[in-house]
């Protein structure tokens, strides 16, 4: 639900629209392409050998009877790659890479560091003979004790992942090297012993949460083909096709001159498709066979390895006076790794506390590698984790209070001007725009009809990210556009971005074509991820837009034989600033270009600053069921400032399905993990994520709160909206049955034993 929008204030005439998605045809009769659907002649098929084990040194590696089968034609180990340098490489949102780690991780050196872990690969005729060479690949293990947890792997007796890693400084009372604490951030703000000296009610709480998956409905795959002028072309399914040609040229020491990678169709991402698996091995087996490999993960691979989100341990102490003002405000948190450095600790640091004005605040968190795939980005990735601690506290807080959810919430509300524990200084920002508009929903309000139901709230935040962009526009003699972008399409970004574009030219946005060029093909743009895309690929369009107007302009004083300054456009019209006779629409001028210079090409080069914060809240009303501690919900409203709603469809399709992935975390989702760190439910059978039957129709509500940094006022939407629900699901259920769950997921078993342990049963 969206009303009186930016771009109505504005009359705008495309902005704000819902156009028919121009890759919607497509998708829909079968023939976008994926990168599944990628097949070139002579096509070999390529599989991953991994480890058994979640821990284990590799001892030695006999592929000698695998390479004697006829139908294999090429076997890929880590000596087959060049030595990696230990510099640093960008995998992802906000994540850096050594890129020994990054090399490491798609196919093993000396170590195997989580149960799936790759070490060696072929390429054969087919995939069943592939298969069985693998069966025929001899290796030899010594198996190590794992830790599959935060807590257990900042223990000083806990196994070593890496025996060269030394402590980060700031963590611990020394540096020692041999340590799994391989990251840590810390952030003051005022004076918290004398917060909570002042405060009230201090309440202080522990939470622990599990690894989970984006669930991503697309495997990862790769097809490559090394050719014989040594140029070596990769076909993906990815969130950034730069970003892999730049892993790629990294683990093989190729220049990225020689790499073109092209972009597929996406089945999802989530953040879980940045970083590289398959592409550099997949390479190397087609050098070797000389011939095109594919690759494609099964959904058990997928789930074993590759980067879920960290698992986590997080402490949160809050106080607050009578009257409801937070005084003070400290937590830690470790996030899991995985089995290299890269957890989202910056993240949850950044947007831990946001929502709120805190004048005395102390942060602590550390990143602990694990014995599990390392994680990667996951829809605001480490955002979710913290807010559902400190959300959780907030309302316990309120409780203590008597005091209404928002009421607390909004009197406590972060606003322009206010300082973050980070040392942020607030620009325009909408958090007390979204509580506002959860308190005053009619869903808020609304009252609950039966036994054990119950309604949670929460607010969450989501910084949002930016990056160089590179977008070109194509006039065609016909009056249409090609527009050329380098931002991956996921989620309907091709039309959003073709929206700006055509709302700056004043054109219909059906006259403008847009797609993906390849590397070769468009400049450098960087990953369709920190929700960033429709601001900075955007940002590029309205760059092109502003570079095919002056062209325009200057064709139209050739043809009128008149100063280029004596031309303005505006609104589609190309016309002289004082002869009203003179003026032409754009698509008859179009049709003159080639008789005036030849074609006009807009280019938009940016890599802009200005991007603007998301805040986002959910409420959940729920059942609970205390004998089964089942739970039914029975409405979910999700509620975010967009800033400007280019597309509203699109953006209220993002809510619903951050605010699903969310219930699924909160409720279902987890690695469940044995002793010996085998993932024990590697099957979407088993690893349960909420469908159509487990969720009603999530309502949504889209504030617009403009970015000052953007003509439009945009801000991301695709992340923020999955922070608020671990919390306000665990709000509700404590509302329903009396019970405060600090772990998650919250299963039915852990409903019963929570209500158990409350003596509730």
């Amino acid at each position: 639900m969206v009303a009186d929008t930016t771009a109505a204030k504005a009359g705008y005439k495309v902005v704000g629209t819902r156009p028919i998605r121009h890759d919607g045809v497509d998708k829909v009769t079968g023939r976008a392409l994926y990168g599944a659907d990628v097949r070139p002649p002579g096509l070999l098929w390529g599989k991953m050998l991994r480890s058994p084990h979640a821990h284990a040194r590799i001892v030695s590696i006999d592929a000698s009877r695998a390479e004697a089968l006829p139908e294999v034609a090429a076997v890929v180990t880590f000596a087959d790659l060049p030595r990696p340098k230990d510099t640093l490489a960008e995998v992802g949102e906000d994540q850096i890479m050594s890129q020994k780690y990054l090399s490491n991780n798609v196919i093993a050196e000396d170590k195997a560091l989580y149960k799936g872990h790759a070490v060696a690969a072929v390429a054969a005729s087919s995939p069943h003979a592939a298969e069985e060479a693998l069966g025929l690949i001899d290796v030899c293990y010594d198996v190590l004790p794992p830790v599959t947890n935060a807590e257990d792997a900042l223990k000083p007796d806990a196994p070593i992942l890496h025996e060269h890693i030394t402590a980060p400084e700031g963590f611990g009372d020394e540096r020692r090297t041999g340590t799994n604490a391989t990251g840590y951030v810390q952030h003051r703000l005022g004076d918290v012993e004398k917060g909570f000296a002042e405060a009230d009610v201090v309440i202080e709480r522990e939470f622990r949460t599990r690894t989970v998956h984006q669930g991503y409905i697309e495997p990862q795959n790769a097809t490559a083909l090394w050719g014989e002028d040594g140029r070596l072309t990769v076909w993906c399914s990815s969130q950034g096709h730069f970003g892999i040609r730049d892993q790629v040229s990294s683990i093989l020491d190729v220049p990225v001159s020689r790499i073109k990678v092209v972009p597929m169709e996406i089945g999802g991402g989530f953040g879980g498709k940045l970083r590289v698996y398959l592409e550099p091995i997949a390479a190397l087996l087609s050098k070797k066979s000389g011939a095109p490999v594919k690759m494609v993960m099964t959904r058990a691979e997928v789930l074993e390895a590759t980067g879920p989100t960290s698992g986590s341990h997080v402490k949160v102490k809050m106080g607050a006076t009578t009257e409801g003002r937070i005084t003070a405000a400290q937590a830690y948190f470790a996030l899991e790794a995985g089995a290299y450095p890269g957890a989202p600790v910056g993240g949850a640091a950044a947007c831990i506390l946001t929502p709120y004005d805190i004048e005395n605040v102390l942060l602590e968190g550390v990143e602990a590698l694990t014995n599990k795939p390392a994680t990667a980005a996951y829809r605001a990735p480490g955002s979710p984790i913290v807010t559902f601690a400190v959300e959780s506290v907030v309302d316990e807080i309120r409780r203590r209070l008597d005091l209404d959810p928002m009421e607390f919430r909004i009197l406590n509300a972060a606003k322009e001007g206010t300082r973050r524990a980070d040392g942020t200084m607030n620009p325009p920002i909408g958090a007390l725009e979204v509580m506002e508009a959860v308190r005053d929903h009619p869903s808020y309000s609304a009252p609950l009809s039966g036994p054990n139901e119950g309604r949670g709230v929460a607010v969450g935040f989501w910084r949002n990210n930016t990056g160089p962009a590179a977008v070109v526009a194509n006039v065609l003699p016909d009056g249409r556009v090609s527009l050329v972008e380098g931002s991956v399409d996921i989620g309907g970004t091709r039309t959003a971005v073709a929206q700006q574009f055509a709302e700056s030219l004043g054109i219909p946005v059906e006259d403008v074509s847009p797609q993906i060029g390849d590397t070769d093909a468009i400049g450098y743009t960087s990953n369709t991820g920190g929700s960033g895309v429709v601001f900075k690929s955007g940002m590029a369009a309205l760059e092109a837009a502003s570079d095919v107007k002056r062209q325009m302009a200057e064709r139209a004083a050739i043809l009128w034989e008149v100063p280029p300054e004596e031309v303005e456009y505006a609104e589609g019209v190309i016309r002289h600033r004082r002869d009203p006779e003179l003026r032409m629409a754009f698509r008859e001028l179009a049709g003159q270009l080639n008789d005036t210079g030849g074609p006009v090409v807009g280019r938009g080069n940016v890599s802009p600053t200005g991007v603007g914060g998301s805040f986002a809240a959910n409420i959940v009303d729920l059942r609970v069921d205390p004998e089964t501690g089942k739970v039914d919900v029975l409405r979910f409203t999700a509620i975010q400032d967009a800033g400007a709603a280019i597309h509203p469809s699109y953006v209220e399709g993002q809510m619903q399905g951050g605010a699903a992935q969310g219930a699924g975390w909160a409720l279902n989702e987890e690695y469940f993990m044995s002793g010996d760190g085998a993932l024990l439910n590697a099957t979407l059978l088993d690893y349960r994520m909420p469908t159509s039957l487990d969720l009603p129709m999530i309502d949504t509500v889209i504030v617009e709160v403009p970015n000052p940094g953007h003509p439009f006022g945009v801000r991301g939407v695709g992340e923020a909206n999955i922070v608020p629900p671990l919390a306000a699901f665990a709000n509700a259920v404590d509302d329903a049955v009396g019970a405060r769950l600090t772990q998650l997921p919250m299963s039915p078993a852990a409903i019963v034993a929570a209500l158990a342990r409350a003596g509730r049963t």
